[in-house]
């Protein structure tokens, strides 16, 4: 039986990563997957067009990892997102630059990435064992000694790279199996929970689905403490749904609101849409005040067609009872602070989130604080490695979780494979 240098146990973006940088480092590498094709998250990935990385500055970058983004300076300086873009566009992928930073490939087809690195992989020599689940590794009191399969198979070897990825996306074989594996060395691991994830509430015009499917676009949405201290405000787009909230500011947000609740041990939490962020409040009243002075005989509504969307415009209406057929010179200034009121602070109450399962990225994990940076090896146990989502660490969607991804898992693979080849 072939004893591999280093087997890597994931095949999503960091196991992928990883076993490339392992056989280009000199080292034999095997891949095992429990599923029966590799990379399936990142064929999913930005909605089926992969983002494969975000070309802004590495301080922007970890201000865009609000979780332990600053341990990612040492995988950084080994592999950062300018490494990614050349190492995608050497293997042949054009990519281009859309907003925010965002990079994807020319064609916008997830499965040419997928379909390249798998290609690369292969290229190498690496071997790969899909439909193999691993049951546990086993351990001497310092150091790995073997991979232990479900279907009782022992797999001897020093270097295991750990690429299990969290709990969200379940179906794309993130169920959590690496955390035992990890605790049964003498990992810690924090707390999990859902981040990236649509956020839930138990207002009326939710449950009634008033504004069900009503998009708002270049919003401004903030978490607020019991206490009403803002947490964290986000701007972007987003979604009401007939559970909530979702889109990208929301799913930015939703971090903010799992962890409040957890901290203040409280079951709804406040947040507010600013339908005009650039604009204050009173700049906005002399606005419809202007507009009333210009044509007083309109009716209100008529008045306001077009100052913001039709039907958050009905639904402010109907809240403060405005006769929407009253001439606009008839309605008080009171009124019309209190439509400004609203759209600049929409209040909603909010009660948490949609389930881990449910979420685009996993909070939480393998504790940081035990993992070399500048290497991803454990600080437990001799020859053990962790990449990727395994790991404490997450970021907004926009391209930084697979960043993480293919950055902790180059790294880990080019220092598991500089460990055994130098031997």
């Amino acid at each position: 039986m072939k004893i591999y240098d280093v087997i890597i146990i994931g095949g999503g973006p960091s196991g992928l990563m990883a076993s490339i940088a392992a056989a280009e480092h000199g080292a034999s590498v095997l891949l095992v997957d429990k599923g029966n094709k590799l990379g399936r998250k990142l064929a999913i990935s930005g909605g089926g067009r992969c983002n494969v990385t975000n070309r802004m500055e590495i301080q922007e970058l970890i201000a865009h990892i609000p979780g332990n983004g600053r341990f990612m300076h040492s995988p950084f300086s080994v592999f950062n997102n300018e490494n990614i873009i050349q190492f995608f566009e050497g293997l042949g992928i054009s990519l281009k630059e859309e907003d925010r930073g965002r990079m994807f490939p020319v064609n916008d087809k997830a499965t040419t990435v997928v379909e390249t690195l798998l290609n690369r992989v292969r290229e190498l020599g690496v071997q790969i064992q899909t439909n193999t689940a691993v049951k546990t590794i086993n351990y001497t009191e310092e150091a790995v000694s073997e991979v232990v399969l479900q279907n009782g198979g022992r797999l001897p070897t020093h270097t295991v790279i750990v690429a299990t990825g969290g709990k969200s996306v379940p179906h794309t074989g993130s169920t959590g199996d690496g955390y035992p594996w990890a605790e049964k060395a003498g990992h810690t691991i924090t707390e999990l929970y859902p981040t990236e994830v649509p956020i839930t509430s138990n207002e009326t015009f939710i449950r009634n689905k008033t504004l069900q499917g009503l998009s708002l676009r270049d919003i401004e949405l903030t978490v607020f403490n019991p206490k009403g201290k803002k947490i964290k405000k986000h701007d972007g787009d987003m979604i009401f749904t007939h559970f909530g909230i979702s889109g990208p500011a929301a799913l930015r947000c939703s971090q903010y609101v799992v962890k409040a609740m957890m901290k203040f041990k409280t079951s709804t939490i406040k947040m507010e849409i600013d339908l005009f962020p650039r604009v204050s409040d009173e700049a906005l009243f002399q606005q419809l005040l202007a507009k009333v002075k210009a044509e007083p005989k309109k009716s209100i509504k008529n008045l306001l067609k077009g100052f913001a969307t039709e039907r958050i415009l009905l639904f402010i209406y109907d809240k403060l009872s405005v006769d929407t057929q009253a001439q606009a010179s008839t309605v008080s200034h009171d009124t019309l602070r209190a439509i400004v009121t609203i759209c600049k602070h929409f209040e909603i109450e909010v009660n948490g989130t949609l389930s881990i399962e449910k979420a685009f990225v996993t909070g939480g994990g393998i504790s940081i604080k035990e993992i070399e940076p500048k290497t991803m090896h454990s600080r437990k146990k001799k020859g053990l490695y962790f990449c990727g989502e395994v790991l404490d660490i997450h970021g907004y969607t926009g391209g930084y979780n697979i960043t993480v991804a293919f950055s902790t898992g180059y790294t880990a693979g080019k220092s598991a494979a500089e460990q055994v080849v130098h031997k």
